[in-house]
């Protein structure tokens, strides 16, 4: 080669500077040759070739070196695959005849990796026609009567899973030999598949494993039994009777609970739950409409008797401030439920059943403001969902609402806002606005009440 191409491939590291290897000092070189020169017997210098490499490594055996290293990696990764792919064709004779009294095989079976890895083997129409719906089909489109078959499966992501498959087919206890191992879906082996479902559902999971199960489980078509393994991390929805029974003691004990600090906060928690879960259609906590209108009925039951001991005559059966503070405790715990129905659009049926609460509405006007103004926020609720569109209902229910609640929503207005920072009095105002422009004209001229609140409404 030239010396220009040459000098070339140095620069790019290609070949060696043989220069380079050696360290260059004039005056050790001249002492070096005057000691030749003056003492012809003396001994040569010692040498360096020990010390020094001969030459640098350059980018060329680099390359080499790491293409031998892979090389090597992927030939004993292969060598280990023969061995035990050797074993299984072993244990497959074995339990073929074994376990199924055959002998030689009517079917040439090769499975052939993405590498090009081959594996041939003799395996029999009969078992796999009976154990895997890959080779029912596959086998059965092959009408014509001839001694044996030959079915090739190719491009195969792990060739020892494929082959272990078949051998797993030939094998009577599927559970106790499938602990620790892999079975291909592809094969369409359900057996194999149902028997590892069964014991992944029998066996914990770290959360690690979970997350594995659950990427694995997510590419298979499961059906019937075989999706009960997918229950430990995941349910269906349920309208049941147990399901709203275990709802109905849920939502009964957190509205009976004596502890108000306590009970807000499980309401609060329970109200996050249901507003998340809305967002979540595979897994929704599906409590029931029938469910919660038990529950206002019973709350609205205890309003009743509370409000008619509050304005008896027998005034000394029990403390007037203990009933009265009942009496904000069953408002307050309707005022959750009627949030829950709102939010799950079910409020419709409740502005008829609050409108014809007129025994109601009659008894909340002889107690003090100070405590019957949390009734009249379940008014406000309601006007503001209406206003809003959440509640749809008929002219005549909105009317019929407004024609039993509005007086008493004007008189506690005041209270509702100094007793509660969350009461948003433009927000009531709007929702209340919105309800009354929803009417006929006539309707609201037919309520001078309506027209006195639109026009002098409480600042």
């Amino acid at each position: 080669m030239a010396s220009k191409e040459v000098s070339t491939m140095i620069k790019q590291g290609f070949i060696s500077d043989p220069t380079l290897s050696l360290s260059f000092s004039p005056s050790r070189t001249t002492s070096t040759t005057l000691s030749r020169l003056y003492s012809p017997s003396s001994s040569p210098p010692p040498s360096t070739e020990s010390t020094r490499p001969s030459h640098n490594t350059t980018l060329f055996e680099m390359m080499s070196e790491e293409h031998h290293r892979d090389s090597k990696t992927i030939e004993e990764s292969r060598k280990k695959t023969q061995n035990r792919v050797a074993k299984l064709l072993t244990e497959l004779k074995i339990c073929s005849f074994s376990n199924w009294g055959l002998g030689s095989g009517d079917v040439r079976l090769t499975v052939v990796s993405r590498d090009g890895y081959r594996v041939s083997m003799d395996v029999h129409r009969r078992v796999l026609s009976d154990k895997s719906r890959f080779f029912a089909e596959k086998l059965s489109q092959r009408t014509e009567k001839v001694v044996s078959h030959t079915v090739e499966i190719s491009e195969c992501d792990d060739l020892e899973v494929y082959v272990e498959t078949v051998v797993l087919m030939y094998c009577d206890d599927l559970k106790k030999r499938l602990i620790g191992e892999n079975v291909s879906a592809a094969m369409m082996f359900d057996a194999g598949i149902s028997s590892c479902l069964e014991y992944l559902e029998a066996v914990p999971w770290s959360e690690d494993e979970e997350e594995n199960v659950l990427s694995h489980l997510s590419q298979l078509e499961l059906h019937g039994s075989m999706a009960e393994v997918l229950q430990r991390v995941s349910s269906e929805p349920s309208t049941s009777a147990r399901a709203d029974d275990t709802f109905l003691k849920i939502l009964s004990g957190v509205l009976q609970a004596k502890d108000d600090k306590a009970r807000r906060e499980m309401k609060t928690l329970i109200s996050r739950l249901f507003r998340e879960d809305s967002f979540d259609d595979d897994n929704r906590l599906d409590v029931s409409k029938d469910t919660l209108y038990h529950l206002c009925h019973r709350c609205l039951s205890s309003l009743v008797l509370c409000l008619s001991e509050a304005t008896g005559m027998d005034n000394s059966r029990r403390d007037r401030g203990v009933l009265m503070a009942e009496i904000a405790r069953e408002a307050d715990n309707l005022q959750w439920i009627v949030d829950i129905l709102i939010d799950k659009r079910m409020a419709n049926d409740f502005v008829k059943l609050w409108a014809d609460q007129s025994e109601l509405a009659e008894l909340h006007s002889k107690i003090p403001t100070m405590y019957g103004h949390e009734i009249s926020r379940i008014t406000a609720q309601l006007c503001i969902a209406i206003g809003r569109g959440n509640i749809l209902v008929p002219k005549d229910s909105r009317f019929s609402l407004l024609s039993t609640w509005l007086e008493a929503l004007y008189e506690d207005f005041g209270w509702m806002r100094r007793a509660s920072r969350s009461v948003d009095k433009k927000l009531v105002e709007d929702g209340l606005s919105q309800t009354i422009l929803t009417l006929t004209l006539r309707q609201q001229q037919d309520s001078s009440q309506l027209q006195i609140t639109v026009c002098s409404y409480p600042s």
